[in-house]
């Protein structure tokens, strides 16, 4: 009951859900439970179908989405005539290997008839702990979104062992959306949220609308997972939303098992939503001016000075001076000629690269470095002034 009258206290600080009508790029994480049929480990084609039109539906809005898949496992386990036992690693790897070929077939076609591509991209926990991996990673997803694809993620259990792992696609989900700069994340659950107790043995359990601030209180009430199929549960549901607020995104769990579950989400917003206290870009500034040490210098001239003030992008021909070594991806203090600190960024290139191209225009860059980068030295999405 302590327990319960904290919650309820929790909620009452804030009134207003989130709407995911008003998200602009979304990440939507379905399960294993959802993906396939627990009797045969046959794909839910009918289920998978709706929520494809569902994703189509947010696209034609102008909306961004990317899907965090599970399921090649299981439907990998039914293709080698590997069930009713646990598996070991290598088993557990080549069902994902032949899982994953049946997964992406089963999401291409349900897409195809809306128009849509999608790709599929493979993740381990180093994508995100390997500042080059996650940045190849992070231009990747830019560039396929950009595109008008749809790209379906799912754990590279394939190379994954036990300490490159996420363990579950919950907490990937929310890397995922850390990574795309994602204002919403939906898991989607064979539960509708996350309750007072559990609703299975609890008839008095009643669901939590809203949370605010993820306490102690709040991940007590998380139970052990429900499915036989997946590998997480609600605490690694609480958890990835953890991970999401602190990028500034907020997550809502809400019931996936019937016919398009986000549809119905946008139509009565049942579920749990978790808030979060700031935007995707305010999140990312900050960790960028106060988390992220500087791994060098450059110093720009008075065009590029004005340029940054004026809200631009840092380019290469503005730039009179390297100092330190640096790799692509790290934070470097920008300064004026005069050794004023003007702010600092993550910079696109090394610090090797940096010193032959400053100074130069874009198109130059192909010539000097042997292939052609990104036009902006420093995006200005990367960039926190003083």
């Amino acid at each position: 009951m302590i327990i319960i009258t904290k919650v309820m206290m929790k909620m009452t600080t804030q009134t207003t859900r989130p709407d995911l009508s008003q998200s602009q790029r979304i990440v939507i994480k379905t399960g294993s439970a959802l993906v396939t049929d627990v009797e045969n480990s046959q794909p839910r084609t009918a289920w998978m179908a709706t929520l494809a039109a569902d994703i189509a539906a947010l696209r034609k809005t102008g909306k961004s989405v990317i899907l965090v898949s599970s399921g090649a496992v299981s439907l990998g386990r039914n293709i080698l005539n590997l069930k009713g036992r646990p598996l070991e690693l290598d088993e557990k790897q080549a069902a994902a290997a032949c899982g994953q070929v049946a997964l992406m077939d089963a999401w291409r076609t349900p897409f195809a008839a809306h128009g849509l591509h999608v790709a599929q991209l493979l993740l381990t926990l180093d994508t995100s702990e390997h500042r080059n991996r996650y940045l190849n990673a992070r231009s990747t997803l830019e560039t396929l979104l950009s595109l008008g694809v749809i790209p379906i993620i799912n754990e590279n259990d394939t190379v994954a062992t036990a300490e490159l792992k996420f363990g579950d696609n919950d907490r990937l989900a929310a890397r995922v959306a850390e990574m795309a700069g994602a204002d919403t994340l939906v898991i989607l659950s064979d539960i509708k949220g996350l309750y007072t107790a559990d609703p299975s043995k609890n008839p008095n359990a009643t669901l939590i609308p809203l949370v605010s601030d993820i306490t102690p209180d709040i991940e007590r009430m998380a139970g052990k997972p429900t499915s036989s199929v997946g590998s997480g549960g609600m605490i690694t549901k609480i958890q990835a939303a953890k991970i999401a607020h602190g990028a500034g995104c907020s997550t809502v769990i809400a019931a996936g098992r019937g016919e398009h579950p986000i549809r119905h989400l946008l139509e009565q917003n049942e579920g749990t939503w978790f808030t979060a206290s700031t935007s995707p870009s305010n999140a990312r500034r900050r960790w960028i001016a106060g988390g992220l040490r500087a791994a060098g210098s450059i110093v720009v001239d008075a065009g590029a000075e004005k340029a940054l003030q004026d809200g631009k992008s840092l380019l290469a021909a503005g730039v009179t001076t390297v100092e330190g070594d640096f790799g692509r991806g790290e934070a470097v203090h920008i300064r004026s000629a005069q050794g004023k600190l003007l702010g600092k960024g993550l910079i696109a290139y090394t610090s090797a690269e940096t010193r032959l191209i400053q100074g130069r225009k874009s198109d130059a860059f192909e010539s000097l470095i042997g292939y052609k980068g990104k036009n902006a030295l420093i995006h200005r999405d990367d960039l926190v002034l003083e």
